[in-house]
């Protein structure tokens, strides 16, 4: 899935920062298919797993004011740059990588006249419950990447107040899942693949997705309509739950479907132990914390979307089956 765009007028440079992982590796071969831009640069501390052809990859601390020449002449900037696996990191990290980020990378925009900033924030900004949430929900983070991605966006909207004739794009993706993920939709495909995947809790669990495919299209759709500021949820309409995600899975790869339902109690006195070897230094991402999130819905509701007419390409089966055939190796890998 790439995105459409005319390759006719002045060619532009742009400048994504984070864009070593997943949605920027997405999200730059995109860019480079769209044959719009002069000069790609990806702009990240980290190196990329399969850097893309046609992409200038400079080294990039953003918790550091940013090179003022990183990229002479650039008019457009993608801010995808975050700590954010939680838990995982002490609360300072994610405010110094986060919020000092956007500043920098706000300041740098300032001076070299950058005209457009794509800015990805998260679903954290509401909080864990199980209400909808639209772009009209009032933020109610909890935890430190959830304030850290609102103070953010903050940032960025201060950057486009300054200039009425800048334009801002924050989006707030719920989970994305593709090829390279290495996430929540990985694991789950692994874990239905070996047989032993049960639900945690309930089966009812709405978790909001969309496949980044989607998501990098949807960017490029709200900044075509060069509204100054546009806000937007990012996931599919449907809210789906955790049963028909796994539904989904065993139709597109001929996984086996969960074994049925372990009660949450059994879950938090199972991860018990875990907690204590990671409190040991013997690190294995098993914990109450985490299995509560699993057992939360994140019912995101993409209303902006909605409303300015975005179509989206896929549904659940769709990507699933589009990310199996574009797997390397393994099934959704």
């Amino acid at each position: 899935m790439q995105i459409k765009a005319s390759k006719q007028g002045v060619m532009q440079n742009v400048i994504v920062f984070g864009g070593a992982g997943f949605i920027g590796t997405h999200l730059l071969k995109s860019l480079v298919a769209s044959g719009r831009y002069g000069r790609l640069v990806c702009a990240d501390i980290a190196k990329a797993d399969t850097p893309v052809p046609g992409v200038d990859y400079k080294t990039v601390d953003v918790r550091e004011p940013i090179p003022e020449d990183l990229c002479k002449g650039v008019t457009e900037i993608y801010n995808l740059a975050a700590v954010h696996r939680t838990p995982g990191h002490p609360d300072h990290a994610y405010y110094e990588t986060n919020v000092t980020g956007a500043v920098n990378i706000c300041d740098f925009a300032a001076a070299a006249g950058v005209s457009k900033i794509v800015f990805t924030s998260s679903i954290a900004v509401y909080g864990p419950d199980e209400a909808p949430k639209t772009e009209e929900t009032l933020p109610t983070p909890v935890s430190a990447y959830g304030w850290s991605k609102l103070l953010a966006e903050r940032v960025h909207q201060s950057w486009q107040k300054l200039d009425p004739s800048r334009q801002l794009v924050i989006t707030r993706p719920a989970v994305v899942f593709g090829a390279g993920e290495k996430g929540n939709f990985t694991r789950l495909a692994g874990a239905l693949k070996k047989g032993f995947f049960f639900y945690p809790g309930r089966k009812d669990t709405i978790k909001g997705c969309g496949y980044v495919g989607e998501l990098v299209r949807s960017m490029q759709f709200v900044l075509n309509r060069n509204a100054p500021f546009t806000l937007y949820n990012f996931c599919y309409a449907k809210p789906y739950t955790i049963e028909q995600i796994c539904e989904s899975f065993a139709k597109a790869g001929g996984l086996a479907k969960p074994r049925g339902v372990v009660p949450l109690a059994l879950l938090n006195l199972a991860s018990l132990p875990f907690e204590v070897l990671n409190a040991l230094g013997f690190k294995n991402g098993i914990n109450r914390e985490r299995i509560r999130k699993l057992v939360v819905s994140t019912n995101i509701v993409p209303q902006k979307l909605a409303e300015i007419g975005y179509e989206y390409e896929t549904d659940l089966d769709q990507a699933l089956v589009h990310w199996k055939q574009n797997s390397m190796g393994e099934t959704f890998t």
